[in-house]
């Protein structure tokens, strides 16, 4: 090693543990919430979802696995409410709550034109009862999204945007951005890809492949089938 390269180390060593390399996963001190999934709290910074950033989910048109990916975290992160805004379905409440997301801490806000869910998802931010915010937004720009990441970082909420697969060429100021979209597995005959777009830290080379069951459902859908069998059982 040259005595330029050896001086570029140790100089490299000597910076502040708080300011992040570009080599490596950024472990400043920013509160995060797990995701409850190992394998994705791993590739985040931090080990979980961002409290007081935008994260941002990509998906194709027609494809819902945002439930899958939130719904666990959603569950842990207490019982204040969780606005909805511009749900394109109403969630089937019983399955949520069985699965730890009660459904009196859900909020549905339906506007139909872009500029009212902007302004709705802004100001359930700024509300201090809301633990997260789920926003519906595929005609947001980037400065829609900008004002949106300024009011979770302000407030420190969950947020997360959900737009289309097609605006991944779009800039962003999402501090994480995730592609998702189905892919079955033989292991995983309801499973999901997810794509690391943006983070802070190295790219990802490779998607991550997960379950399409959380842990809790399939404790629910072990205990519905031992249930189920001990209701066909014929008595001895």
């Amino acid at each position: 090693m040259s005595a330029s390269a050896r001086s570029s180390v140790l100089a490299l060593h000597g910076i502040h543990a708080d300011v992040w390399h570009a080599h490596a996963l950024s472990q400043a001190p920013q509160q995060v919430l797990a995701t409850g999934d190992a394998a994705l709290d791993a590739q985040l910074p931090g080990g979980g979802w961002p409290v007081g950033a935008l994260t941002e989910i990509l998906q194709p048109a027609g494809v819902h696995s945002e439930w899958r990916l939130l719904l666990p975290a959603l569950a842990a992160c207490g019982p204040a409410p969780v606005v909805l805004v511009g749900a394109p379905h109403v969630p089937f409440a019983p399955a949520l709550a069985a699965q730890g997301l009660a459904a009196r801490r859900l909020l549905q806000v339906q506007a139909l034109s872009p500029a009212l869910r902007l302004w709705a998802a802004e100001q359930a931010l700024r509300c201090a009862d809301v633990s997260a915010v789920l926003a519906w937004l595929p005609q947001a720009r980037a400065d829609a999204l900008r004002r949106l990441q300024m009011a979770a970082a302000e407030y420190s909420k969950l947020l997360f945007v959900m737009r289309p697969a097609s605006a991944q060429a779009e800039a962003s100021p999402a501090a994480l951005r995730l592609q998702v979209q189905p892919k079955s597995r033989p292991a995983w005959p309801d499973g999901i890809e997810v794509g690391l777009l943006k983070r802070r830290g190295p790219p990802l080379d490779q998607p991550l492949h997960l379950s399409g069951r959380t842990a809790r459902m399939n404790l629910l859908l072990a205990a519905g089938q031992i249930d189920a069998l001990d209701r066909t059982a014929t008595p001895a």
